[in-house]
């Protein structure tokens, strides 16, 4: 019984990585689509979130079949609820990749991001995508380490997010408050992406064989 317990967790970790590999191809399709005002590639996104919905589905249904056919104990009890908790933030993080073709399209065929916003984009973008990468492989590997580097690797974004608001707040800030509005927005999109993955993290360490509150 318990041999079929794991075979069950496998098979909705399988689930999960596809699902944050889906996640992270978003956020690199949006942020293309972002950065060069392509219309074509943001429609992609909707497209990709609807995967991911789907994924988020199938994660849903193995954790219930779980439920119905057995009654976990209290470690895999956990491990079955931290899954369906990453599923849930993934898929929020989909959401925000949405979000970012969205204002892409929305001021199409004016780019939604200011040249004096660019090169700060272009790095949140950058983080966001190495963010996303270290989840997959973290879940991949169910490894603990790779996964605690994330909150850390978090203080980079939050630093962008910082500079963004600085350059727009500054007295000489040229373009008016539209701009600043949609430079708001796309920032706050990126920032709760990052806090998405955070979470992940943390929760992937919940996941892992090896914790090291296990070996204190």
């Amino acid at each position: 019984m318990r041999g079929e317990l794991q075979d069950e967790l496998a098979r909705v970790t399988s689930s999960l990585v596809t699902m944050a590999k889906a996640v992270r191809e978003a956020m690199r399709q949006a942020s293309t689509a972002l950065l060069a005002a392509d219309p074509t590639l943001a429609q992609q996104v909707t497209v990709r979130d609807a995967e991911i919905d789907v994924l988020y589905r199938v994660v849903e249904d193995r954790i219930y079949e779980v439920f119905a056919d057995r009654s976990p104990d209290p470690v895999d009890l956990r491990k079955v609820m931290t899954a369906l908790q990453v599923a849930s933030d993934l898929e929020r993080m989909g959401d925000l990749a949405v979000h970012v073709a969205r204002s892409a399209l929305r001021r199409h065929p004016v780019p939604a991001v200011a040249p004096e916003l660019a090169h700060l984009f272009r790095a949140m973008s950058t983080i966001a995508d190495e963010l996303a990468g270290k989840i997959v492989s973290a879940l991949a590997d169910q490894d603990a380490e790779l996964a605690g580097q994330l909150d850390g690797d978090d203080d980079a974004m939050d630093e962008l997010h910082r500079r963004l608001f600085s350059v727009m707040l500054r007295p000489d800030w040229p373009l008016g408050v539209e701009a600043a509005v949609d430079g708001a927005l796309l920032g706050r999109y990126y920032e709760r992406y990052a806090d998405h993955a955070v979470n992940v993290g943390r929760l992937v360490m919940l996941l892992s064989p090896a914790r090291p509150a296990e070996h204190a």
